[in-house]
């Protein structure tokens, strides 16, 4: 199974969080991972979020980085090409949507997943509405 993933539901990878169990479950039962290039700023983002409110100490900061380097390692990122950007655009113009999430359902499309997964209700309804199969994890 093609899968893509969002930022959000990745990110319970390295965060124990509600749903975290539920997403090792799905990537388990992939054959292939694609990753959106921004997921990887975007996690590192809110990791260092948690780590200057003192929810994440520096050593879990570390050990979560670089588990999340080796998952990217093995994936296949899909970039941001002109016909991911033109997804995105009817995307936004179709859907109550963020323009990073419109960046992860455009991928998913482009990359012709079979399994889109995200954790953001209103990127749930915007990939369902282009036509892909989703999950939600809350």
């Amino acid at each position: 199974m093609k899968l893509v993933v969002d930022s959000s539901s990745f990110a319970k990878r390295y965060i124990q969080e509600g749903g975290s169990e539920k997403m090792d479950l799905i990537l388990q039962r992939a054959s292939d991972l694609g990753l959106c290039i921004i997921l990887v700023p975007e996690i590192i983002s809110g990791l260092n979020r948690r780590l200057r409110e003192g929810i994440l100490s520096k050593r879990d900061y570390r050990r979560a980085k670089t588990l999340l380097l080796e998952d990217v390692h093995d994936a296949t990122v899909i970039q941001l090409t002109p016909s991911v950007v033109s997804h995105s655009v009817k995307l936004l113009e179709n859907n109550i949507l963020r323009a990073m999430d419109a960046f992860h359902v455009a991928c998913a499309l482009e990359w012709s997943a079979n399994l889109f997964v995200t954790s953001d209700k209103r990127q749930l309804i915007a990939a369902k509405n282009a036509g892909l199969l989703t999950e939600f994890i809350g």
